[in-house]
């Protein structure tokens, strides 16, 4: 049975809103940039599938630049088919905030903060220009200070960055749609039933099950409590519906007063 076959129209998913009017940006304006002080942190931002790791990662070999991870799954070691790592397209760019904490540990946001400050801290100290890359918006606004923690808990914002300049990936609705049937059909080949099968091994299923998306439903399907059909039908309507809750937290970021710079990558 094909994908096609399993997904043939996507009836919970409603329109996109009017899509911003795309960009081009110029590398050496943003090296200047940075070299002057007028910014201190590059953000690749987008919805899941929308090319925002590769076109980072493109840009941080142009620019000699580190890319700092704002995922809240990929810093989960063991977890790589499910969080799309796609580590390999890294090549020899530095990459941190991936891999730091084991599967089933609990991880928390004020965590990250504390852990982005001294990675972005470290890159900057090397003379090396930091690029943020990431879709869990709340895990963005807390390395970039739009996210406000109480007194009591997270980071001196004096130690954020102050000056971040964000970028967007662009893609249309029936695009997205599309890449994330495709992604989901290769994962699934690539290993993702198998990878889930062997974290089960050390990591309690309530566990794997509030990761959610891929874990939640290879986990229940694993279990026996559903069948293939219905994890993969119900597992590409939930990465649909996350995808555009992505875009609905960006462009709320944007009615909050951010700059994002859309592209397409």
């Amino acid at each position: 049975m094909n994908r096609t076959e399993l997904l043939p129209d996507r009836p919970g998913i409603p329109p996109m809103a009017k899509l911003p009017d795309p960009e081009v940006i110029d590398p050496a304006a943003l090296a200047r940039a940075y070299a002057t002080g007028e910014i201190d942190l590059i953000c690749v931002v987008g919805p899941t599938a929308s090319g925002k790791t590769r076109y980072a990662v493109q840009l941080a070999k142009v620019l000699k630049a580190e890319i700092l991870s704002a995922d809240s799954r990929q810093v989960y070691r063991g977890m790589n088919i499910g969080t799309g790592k796609d580590l390999g397209e890294y090549g020899d760019v530095p990459y941190h905030l991936i891999d730091i904490v084991p599967a089933g540990a609990k991880y928390n946001i004020y965590q990250y903060q504390a852990a982005f400050a001294e990675a972005w801290a470290s890159v900057r100290a090397k003379g090396a220009i930091p690029i943020l890359c990431g879709g869990s918006g709340l895990y963005i606004e807390a390395a970039t200070k739009a996210y406000k923690f109480e007194k009591q808990n997270g980071v001196d914002p004096s130690l954020l960055p102050q000056k971040p300049y964000f970028i967007g990936t662009l893609v249309s609705r029936e695009e997205r749609v599309a890449r994330i049937d495709h992604r989901l059909e290769e994962r699934l080949k690539e290993g993702l039933v198998e990878e889930v099968r062997g974290l089960l091994e050390t990591v309690p299923a309530e566990d794997l099950i509030y990761y959610g998306l891929e874990y939640k439903f290879v986990t229940q399907y694993v279990l026996g409590e559903i069948s293939y059909e219905d994890m993969v039908i119900g597992l590409g309507n939930a990465i649909h519906q996350f995808a555009k809750r992505q875009m609905t937290w960006f462009r709320g970021m944007e009615r909050d007063g951010v700059r994002i710079h859309w592209v397409r990558p």
